[in-house]
Formats: structure tokens, sequence, C-alpha cells
């Protein structure tokens, strides 16, 4: 395999064998990664549906496995790719590192000139984050449908609204749990940057900043990024909606990278002694000091 383009590395809770088997069991890779799946080592590793990029059909080639790795080539509109999952044990579980060569570049995805392909870092993040909390026997996050143009989401968190609202708006808890560096100021009218202001100096800004209610970003093209939180029985429900994008073309690759950021946000409320799953962040061609793992 070529030097990937995108390299995670998470640390998950069950030993190798385990992990091993909910990557390569159908049934479970219906549960924590996508909506179809068809898996006959050594010859076939097959995953599709509306939770997979350009996922109408199967597209994945298989070209080896063994005990602890397994490689397949997907083609995405049209380009094939190389993905490698590879595993070793660690202390606290298992280290599962996820490769993939010849992806679009970071501007082409910023630029939302990548088609499908460019939701392809985003969308691994959510799949490990979820494959964590499926061995760990927790609820998943929801997954990105991308046959919907409707980009909304809720999930319940263990924690006091007044909690959940303040980690999301103070940037230095937002960087423990998200794992990228973000400078954010909280109130209407203050700006909300990914990467901090020197690399966004613009930023998002609130048009509506409610603590421990609600917030709403608006973007420069128009986007609006929402937030609602509803408490019950020291629990809360956050409500997350992005609206305001050409309903032909939603932004995949953002939302798909905040479900993950979701995933993260629940663990970080929810378990003892919290620390981050991830390892390691590395993606071709993003600014120098964007992710921050906190370990």
């Amino acid at each position: 395999m070529t030097k990937p383009d995108l390299r995670l590395r998470a640390v998950v809770p069950a030993p190798l064998k385990v992990v091993y088997e909910a990557l390569t069991d159908p049934a479970a890779l219906r549960v924590w990664l996508a909506e179809h799946a068809d898996v006959d080592l050594p010859g076939k590793y097959e995953f599709w549906g509306r939770f997979t990029p350009d996922g109408a059909k199967p597209h994945q080639r298989m070209l080896h496995v063994d005990e602890r790795t397994i490689r397949f080539a997907w083609t995405v509109d049209g380009v094939e790719s190389t993905v490698q999952f590879e595993l070793t044990e660690d202390e606290g579980g298992t280290l599962v590192t996820l490769s993939q060569s010849d992806l679009p570049s970071f501007a082409e995805v910023l630029a939302d000139t990548a088609g499908a392909r460019g939701a392809l870092q985003t969308f691994w993040s959510l799949a490990i984050a979820n494959l964590a909390d499926y061995l760990a026997g927790r609820e998943l996050t929801p997954k990105c449908d991308f046959t919907s143009n409707e980009l909304r989401a809720s999930v319940v968190i263990d924690a006091a609204p007044d909690e959940v609202f303040d980690s999301m708006t103070q940037p230095e808890q937002f960087r423990r749990w998200f794992g990228a560096n973000v400078d954010i100021e909280p109130y209407v009218g203050g700006r909300f940057a990914m990467g901090g202001f020197e690399l966004d100096p613009g930023g998002a800004k609130f048009v509506e900043f409610e603590p421990g209610r609600k917030a709403t970003l608006r973007f420069a093209d128009g986007m609006t990024d929402s937030w609602e939180l509803e408490g019950s029985d020291g629990k809360t429900r956050l409500t997350a909606v992005q609206s305001g994008f050409d309903p032909a073309n939603p932004p995949y690759p953002g939302w798909t990278g905040w479900l993950s950021g979701l995933a993260a946000l629940r663990r970080y409320h929810e378990l003892p002694q919290w620390r981050s799953i991830w390892r390691q962040i590395e993606i071709a061609g993003v600014p120098e000091g964007m992710f921050s793992i906190d370990q």
C-alpha cells in the first residue's frame, strides 16, 4: 500500500479476536458500519446501502486478509482506492489502524468538488467511533444517510443540559472531546472557527445563543448549524440540524464529521475516567495543528 492519504488510529475496548470478528461478521457490520454487508473470506468483503458513500451497490474488491489485517480496494465515483484495517494488542483493548490511499485533497473537500469521495475521511471516523461503542455495548450514534438531504440527528446524553451546552461552547472543553483545535466566542455575534481564528479568521457566527437550551451558527455561505437541548431526569436530548444548503448537494463530509463528534461528546460525558479513543488522526493536506488528541 502506498503512503495513505488517511490514517486513523483508535483503541477500542475489546480483545483482538473480538474486534476481528466485528470487522468480518456481516451481521455485526450491518450494525456499526453499513446498511448491507456480505462477507465470505478470503474472497469477498462488501458493504453498501444508504449509509455508505456511493453505496447503491457494493464496490469493494478483496486484496488481502490474515488474522490481523484486512485490505481491500474500494471504488467510489469511479476512483479506486486501497483501504486497510490493521489490528494490534493494546493495554486498553485493541489498537485499530485504518488507512486509505488515493483520496481527494483537503482543498477539494473544502471546495465541495470531491463528490461522494469527499466524505470518506469522516465516514471512517464515524464508523470507528461506532465500532468502539458497539464493542462496549453502548448505543450507537446515528449514521449519515447519503441518500437524504435532511441532515438531522438526535442523541440522548447522560448529563444535564448546562453541562452539555458548556462542553459544546467553551473552547477548552470542546478541544478535549472533539479532538480538534477550535476558537469559540460564546455569545450572539461571536465567532466559531474549527482550527482556530488564524486558519479561519471569519469563522461561523452565532445567530442564536441560549445557554443550556439552544445555539445556531451561520456560515459565510448561508448554511446554518443548530443545536437544541432538552433536559429530562438529569439527561439531555441533543438535536443537531444543518440547513440552508443546496438540497441537491448536501454537505455530507462536514455532517458526517459532526456525527462522529457527537459520538465523542457522548463518551466524554458518560464514561468514567474518560479518555479519547483516538491515538492518531492524519489527513493529507490538513493544516498542521488542526487536530489535538487529548491523552
